[in-house]
Formats: C-alpha cells, sequence, structure tokens
C-alpha cells in the first residue's frame, strides 16, 4: 500500500489518510504506525444510505468525501453520534460526554445546503467538532464541570466558538472536564468520572480530559480544551494526540471560564498535526476582548496549515532539558521512550543537544498565578453571564454544589481575602524574568525548540493521583508548548514529548510535530473504540478452546468483547470424575520457561464453571498476541496435565 503523505500545501488527504475513515471490517486492533491504514469513506458511492464510519478520519479525509458527494454533514453527525452511543456510556464507558446540541443535526442540514448552492466555507465547512464545556455556546449550558453552573446558559459564543461558526464547524456537544478546570484527572460534579480509553481503569489527564477522551475515541474530528497548565497537552499525552498551548494572546480567551486569566489559553487538540493546524487557523487572532491579544498588533498571523513541513526537522536544533526528565523510578518509562523519539528526531536531520536552562527551577518556582487570581476572575465572569445561579466560589461552598474531590481547592481559594497582592507582583516578576532568561537562552544556542516530556508518568488509575507534569514551564513564560505522540509504554499507554518554542513561533514548532509524524506515523487508536459493524459496536468475539489428554478433556467457550477488555468463560471438563479435578487454569507464556497461573477458571471439583475476567492493558496485549493457554489439573497430572492455546479469531 502506498504510505507517502502528499505535500499538506495542496489540500489533498494523505493515501494513508484516506484509508481510515470508514469502517474496518474486520474489527482487528492496529498495529504501531497503521492508524491510518483502512478506509472506506473513499470507495463509497455518491448515496446518501450508506452507513458511514468516522474512525480515525481526518479533516481533509472528510472534507473531500463531502465535496465529491460521498457523504453529508448530516451522515457525519450520525456516525459520531453513533460511536458516541457505542462507547461513551456503552462499552468501555468512557464518559466523556457532558451533552450533546440538540440543534446538531439542523445545523449541519443547513451547512450541506450551503454547500450545494455556494461551495464550503472552507476546511471546516460542515466538520464536527466537540468543545469543553468551559467554552460559551449561545443556547447550550456552560457548566465547567459544576453542577453549580449546570443549568447556565450564557449570552453570546466565546470568541473562539464565534470563529468556529463562521468557518462551518458543526458544534456535536461539550465535553466533560476537571471541576473549573482546577485539576488534572478530570471528575467533575456534573460531569463525573471521564476514562482512557487507552486503559479505562487510568485517567484521562486534565483539565481537558473530556476532550482528549472524545478525540482519542474519534467522537468527532477534533475538539477544543484550555490549558492553564498543562490542561491541553497532558490529555494530548495520554491519548496519542495533538496538542498545542499556544502563545500567551495568540487566542482569545474570551468566553472561557477563568482559572487564572493571565495563564489561560484556549486551542486544540486533534490525532493529526494537518488537523491541529486547521483548528489553530481558523480561532487565533485579535480580540478587542482580550487585552493578552494585543501582541498580535501589526504582525501578520501564523499560518500553520501552510507553514507546515515534511522536511521541517532537517537541521534543526532542539535542545534536550534533562532536568524536565526525572529522576524517581516512576519517571523512568517515559524518559525512555521520550529519549528514543528523540533519536528519531536525529535520524530525520534534527541536531539534538543536551542543554541546561541555569536557574530554572529557582525561576518556576511560585510563578504560578492559578491561586492567586481563580477566585477573583470567576467572580468576574459570573457577574458579567446574566444566568449565573451562583456569584462565587463561597456560594458554592455553601450550597455543596461541587465534587468532593475538589473541597479543598475550593475552601482555600475562597479563603483569600485581598484580590491585588504582594505575591501577585512577585510571581509577574519572576514570570518575565523567566520569559526573559528562556528566550535568551535560545537564542544564545540558536535552538530551534526545548524539548522535555509532557508528563513524566504514566495516566494515573483512577481515584489515584496524577503526578510527573510539566506544565509550568510553558504555563510561567507564556511561550508556545506543542505536545506530540511519543510512543507506547509497555502496557499500551501514550507517551507525550513536549516541545517548546519562541514567542510566536506556534507554526514552526507544529512543522516540526508535523515533520516527525510524516516520519514514523506514531499514532495508533485506542483498540477499545474499534470501527462500529453497522452504526454498533462489534459483538464480542466468541471461539473455544480445548486442553486434552489422556482421559481428560477441558474445553472452554470464550467470549471476549474488545471494547470492555473482558473475557467470559464457560469450562466442561469430561472423562474423568470431579473428585480427579484439581483446577482448571489460564496461563500466561513466558520466554523460555513455562507461566504461571494468570486466573484461576475452576477449581477442585469444578467439572463445570463460568466466570468473567477483564484484562489489563498488558494482561489484553498478551491474549491478542497468542501468549495465553489453557492448561487442565488433575489428581493423575497434578503438576499440570493437557493444555491449549488460546487464539482469538
Amino acid at each position: 500500500m502506498e504510505s507517502r503523505v502528499s505535500d499538506p500545501k495542496s489540500g489533498s488527504p494523505t493515501c494513508l489518510g484516506r484509508a481510515l475513515v470508514a469502517a474496518l471490517a474486520t474489527g482487528l486492533a492496529l498495529a504501531p504506525g497503521t492508524a491510518h491504514a483502512y478506509s472506506t469513506l473513499a470507495a463509497l458511492p455518491a448515496t446518501q444510505d450508506q452507513n458511514v464510519e468516522v474512525f480515525e478520519a481526518s479533516i481533509p479525509d472528510l472534507q473531500e468525501a463531502m465535496a465529491d458527494g460521498r457523504v453529508t454533514s448530516v451522515q457525519l453527525v450520525d456516525a459520531y453520534l453513533a460511536r458516541i452511543r457505542a462507547y461513551d456510556q456503552g462499552g468501555p464507558a468512557l464518559n466523556s460526554m457532558i451533552r450533546l446540541n440538540p440543534d446538531a443535526l439542523m445545523q449541519a442540514a443547513a451547512l450541506d445546503q450551503e454547500r450545494a448552492l455556494m461551495g464550503a466555507r472552507g476546511p471546516l465547512h460542515g466538520i464536527p467538532i466537540i468543545l469543553k464545556d468551559n467554552y460559551d455556546v449561545a443556547g447550550l449550558p456552560t457548566s465547567g464541570g459544576s453542577i453549580a453552573l449546570a443549568g447556565m446558559i450564557p449570552p453570546d459564543d466565546a470568541f473562539q466558538v464565534g470563529k468556529l461558526r463562521e468557518a462551518g464547524a458543526v458544534i456535536l456537544g461539550k465535553s466533560n472536564m476537571h471541576e473549573l478546570a482546577y485539576g488534572i484527572t478530570t471528575i467533575s460534579s456534573v460531569g463525573g468520572q471521564t476514562r482512557n480509553p487507552y486503559d479505562p481503569s487510568r485517567n484521562p489527564g486534565g483539565s481537558s480530559g473530556g476532550t482528549g477522551a472524545a478525540i482519542a475515541a474519534s467522537f468527532a474530528a477534533i475538539g477544543w480544551g484550555s490549558d492553564t497548565c498543562g490542561s491541553i497537552r497532558i490529555p494530548a499525552s495520554h491519548h496519542n494526540l495533538f496538542g498545542l498551548r499556544p502563545t500567551k494572546g495568540l487566542s482569545s480567551i474570551d468566553g472561557i471560564i477563568p482559572l487564572s486569566h493571565t495563564q489561560d489559553v484556549g486551542g486544540p487538540l486533534a490525532r493529526t498535526a494537518t488537523d491541529l493546524a486547521i483548528g489553530l487557523d481558523a480561532t487565533i487572532g485579535a480580540d478587542a476582548a482580550d487585552p493578552a491579544t494585543r501582541i498580535l498588533a501589526g504582525g501578520a498571523l501564523p499560518r500553520f496549515f501552510d507553514e507546515l513541513d515534511a522536511e521541517a526537522l532537517q537541521g534543526a536544533r532542539i535542545g534536550v532539558l534533562s532536568t524536565l526528565f526525572g529522576d524517581a523510578a516512576d519517571d523512568r518509562e517515559h524518559a525512555r521512550m521520550v529519549r528514543a523519539a528523540l533519536d528519531s528526531m536525529s535520524a530525520a536531520g534534527a541536531e539534538v543537544i543536551d542543554v541546561e536552562v541555569p536557574g530554572l527551577d529557582s525561576l518556576l518556582s511560585g510563578s504560578s498565578l492559578i491561586g492567586l487570581e481563580f477566585k477573583w476572575d470567576l467572580i468576574d465572569y459570573l457577574a458579567a453571564t446574566p444566568t449565573a445561579p451562583v456569584a462565587s466560589v463561597q456560594e458554592i461552598l455553601d450550597g455543596g454544589l461541587y465534587h468532593v474531590r475538589l473541597e479543598g481547592t475550593l475552601r482555600r481559594t475562597a479563603a483569600r481575602e485581598e484580590r491585588d497582592t504582594a505575591a501577585v507582583a512577585r510571581a509577574m516578576g519572576k514570570r518575565a524574568a523567566a520569559r526573559d532568561v528562556v528566550v535568551a537562552f535560545m537564542d544564545e544556542l540558536l535552538l530551534d525548540a526545548l524539548v522535555y516530556p509532557t508528563i513524566r508518568r504514566r495516566a494515573a488509575r483512577i481515584g489515584d493521583p496524577q503526578g510527573g507534569s510539566n506544565c509550568q514551564l510553558s504555563a510561567t513564560t507564556g511561550l508556545p508548548a506543542l505536545s506530540i505522540p511519543a510512543g507506547f509504554t509497555g502496557l499500551g499507554l501514550p507517551v507525550g514529548l513536549e516541545l517548546l518554542g519562541r514567542p510566536l513561533q506556534d507554526a514552526r514548532l507544529l512543522a516540526l510535530g508535523f515533520a516527525f509524524e510524516q516520519a514514523f506515523q506514531p499514532r495508533r487508536a485506542p483498540v477499545r473504540t474499534p470501527p462500529l459493524e453497522n452504526g454498533r459496536a462489534p459483538e464480542p468475539l466468541t471461539f473455544e478452546v480445548t486442553a486434552e489428554g489422556g482421559r481428560a478433556t477441558a474445553r472452554v467457550l470464550f467470549s471476549w468483547d474488545v471494547t470492555t477488555s473482558a473475557l467470559s468463560y464457560e469450562v466442561t471438563v469430561s472423562g474423568i470424575s470431579a473428585a480427579e479435578i484439581l483446577a482448571v487454569a489460564l496461563h500466561r507464556a513466558q520466554p523460555e520457561r513455562e507461566g504461571g497461573v494468570l486466573y484461576r477458571l475452576s477449581g477442585p471439583g469444578g467439572q463445570v464453571a463460568s466466570g468473567a475476567i477483564t484484562l489489563n492493558s498488558g494482561e489484553r496485549a498478551g491474549l491478542l498476541g497468542g501468549d495465553f493457554y489453557l492448561r487442565l489439573y488433575t489428581t493423575e497430572s497434578p503438576y499440570g496435565g493437557p493444555r491449549g492455546p488460546l487464539s482469538v479469531p
């Protein structure tokens, strides 16, 4: 199959990109680098009665299909809604969406009619998107994940939402987030806990974890989040996505529930660098309502799509901030993966050198403004929203209108008594100094970017704290930082690499990420949210395994649900009496030796038994890799009798 990517400036989709817009008839999990290997949108006839599968489809793929008359925006909306039905509450139950837009199909139909009469407005015309639920959307509630704001309908659109409407995007719905954006595991009183599609026992990052999970699971073509300290980049890392925290002021935060107006930015998360570029081009720009965008006065805006360059790594100088790799045992896995990705960048022509910014830890310490600004920024936002049911953090606390995980944070916030303090002045001074030092350092060494792990540790299990964030460098300096997919851990969890650049050199960063993507194809879709079959999640796979020896035979009928990793079984042992049966067990083979018992399916006397087990990511990989085998233990063969390998269809 042709795998070379065409010139992005042509606007045509890649050969591999076209390959994955529609149903994977086999339903097989994709190997690394094959996320764009299959598609049937390109093969759809020009009719409107087809089931359309949008699994891993890129924006150019979808746009070409609509332009050719092979699919409509209405069909795309239906297809994404079908995936949400199958996997957000069913299957792995990701719980990534807070609410769907009841007008999405109507908006799509109007855009289809407009296309037929006048042509497309641009690359986002008719494209379904998702917005984090801290973006104001006229006519839809904006909750910020808080039950206190669950019914609050803003008077108008956020600036970026208005730009998306102008571009012709279809707002499919609003995603869950860590409540009021104050955390990185995405749990909220109105949305509950969002789960990571790569392993639903783990968190999706945050605070834009709902958007991250939704886009990774192909619930929309692209989605928007916000980043105060890692809230775009951490979900991007946890979901094998591209996510940019733009230069502060490149995009307006007007109409986004604030956490810290000095640090807040908004922007997209996407499965490909090209999609991210399209989303950024549509939403950046000056806004009189956001003073930070004054940095754009008199200058030309970056053109992200036009500046994508598959050769951008050739001759690029990249400084590795080894101090941000961490030295704890839990940091080593991500450090190895990021180092391996850097070796690949070097092979692609980049000059990669280890560097150390003098005094960086001291510069960053005490530079965060979240705790100093949140209380007052939220008061201002609520005062400007006529339908706001509460006026302050204190009222949220008084009404018990919050998730208990946030209580300590909210009480500390509410206890602050002064809006402008010496602490704010000190933090602002440190921020300016840090920015100057980092930019001067990059200038001195002629660096295109600084690089380090987006987050040093794997996604934590739900309920556990998430450590290892490297969010502060970009949040303090206001410099752009791009998280790109760097690979996967041994448990199949994504790892992200972060590139930090100079002010307003955001497009250069994305060009570097694009070049890495084109050379190494790091995208791999979560196997728990595969293509639909006739608009529904795939049915469980059933298969039988027999272990037979001597007089005894053990037969086990297995049923494997690819979306939940649930392996159900029914055991029948024949040929011997119940008294002779010791156990039927599931083993996992080990190199050059027997594997220990992984799961006991039945015990002494168990001629008939049934049950279900849920495999973790590593066990799932072992099952699909053919490493599992069944073994029967009897009084005649107490150390292990007949065995039979498991082979999943």
